[in-house]
């Protein structure tokens, strides 16, 4: 699905160098590469600040924390991506509550939204799933109705654009994971959180240590140990300037698998850049057999993600035994990953391009 190896290789004196000088300067936590990084990160997405956080879901439980998230409170999201925002709202106390999606593009319905939102809802976490930006007009416009702060997860969305607006800057705050698979991903875990509020930004820098005002003096409950580390902030500091290149070969990919499919598989739109193509998701209803016929071409394939999180047994009693998604439902069993990363060889792209013809052929 994604070999690193290749983008390590690639970049591999410009990285060792830096990693050279992060080990000889003596400073590993909290120093000068996590405040550059964090500079350089808000001006790319736009934001007046960036704090640097130890992983995505740190980010995602530090925002809602900072937005006062907790028991006796209501977290809306969806239930197809993969239990993250989930596992951050059961951290902060609050109560995980499922919408569904939109049926085109797999993420949040501001319909279903509108239908769910009450005086109980603290916080709107928006999944940009797969890398798509979801639609923050028409969420915005039903969390502002309300006076209900939207969470943008953009863990899989680093450089997504839309109106000239990137994914972490249209909420009221941005969470970004660099875990090494991402658009943007460090040699370990790594993390941010991104907002033009000075309040929010305040209360997650003191949250991600200890719930320090200052060194000793916690002010902030709650407060923990998240930091960014200085050899991952190093890293993503190296890789930041390649990721407009790196997003558009993974649409082109895209792009590629598109035409060699035509209408026997329904993929990825590729039309501008909301999409920065983290995962290539197709369904199709007859997803076991394409997943055979890409096993015996060894190609590799996945699901993201199998059971939907109001499925998941550890959310048993937390959510309405007969919660109904019907758009959620659909999709679940006939959604398939197939490889996309910047490093895939023309080659293999045309391996894989000649799977999804052959498929095609087999079932017009």
């Amino acid at each position: 699905m994604n070999d690193l190896r290749r983008q390590i290789d690639s970049m591999h004196e410009e990285i060792s160098s830096t990693l050279t000088q992060v080990v000889a300067g003596g400073h590993y936590v909290l120093g000068p590469n996590v405040t550059a990084f964090e500079n350089e990160f808000s001006a790319y997405c736009g934001v007046r600040h960036c704090v640097g956080v130890a992983n995505g879901t740190d980010a995602l439980e530090l925002a809602l924390r900072a937005l006062n998230c907790g028991p006796g409170r209501d977290v809306i999201t969806v239930a197809n991506a993969g239990m993250y925002a989930a596992a951050a709202i059961l951290a902060v106390g609050a109560r995980p509550v499922f919408v569904d999606i939109d049926l085109e593009t797999m993420t949040m319905s501001p319909a279903s939204l509108a239908s769910h939102i009450d005086s109980n809802t603290a916080a709107i976490v928006v999944t940009h799933l797969y890398g798509r930006i979801a639609d923050m007009d028409g969420l915005m416009t039903v969390a502002a109705r309300h006076r209900v702060p939207i969470v943008e997860d953009c863990a899989q969305a680093h450089g997504a654009e839309r109106a000239g607006r990137k994914a972490g800057s249209m909420g009221m705050v941005g969470c970004f994971s660099f875990y090494p698979t991402k658009n943007l991903g460090a040699l370990g875990d790594g993390g941010a959180v991104t907002t033009n509020d000075d309040a929010v930004a305040q209360s997650v820098r003191r949250l991600r240590q200890y719930g320090w005002r200052n060194k000793y003096e916690s002010v902030e409950r709650y407060g923990r140990n998240s930091r960014l580390d200085e050899l991952q902030a190093a890293v993503l500091r190296v890789k930041l300037p390649k990721l407009g290149g790196w997003n558009a070969r993974r649409r082109e990919i895209v792009r590629s698998y598109r035409r060699a499919a035509g209408d026997a598989l329904l993929l990825p739109d590729v039309n501008g850049t909301d999409y920065a193509a983290h995962l290539c998701v197709i369904r199709t209803p007859r997803r076991d057999a394409l997943r055979a016929l890409l096993t015996r071409r060894n190609i590799a394939a996945d699901i993201h993600y199998p059971i939907a999180d109001h499925r998941q047994e550890a959310l048993h009693g937390l959510v309405p035994p007969d919660l109904d998604l019907p758009n959620t439902a659909a999709v679940m069993g006939h959604i398939l990953t197939l490889p996309c990363f910047p490093e895939m060889r023309d080659e293999e792209v045309e391996r894989v391009c000649d799977a999804l013809a052959s498929f095609g052929c087999e079932n017009p």
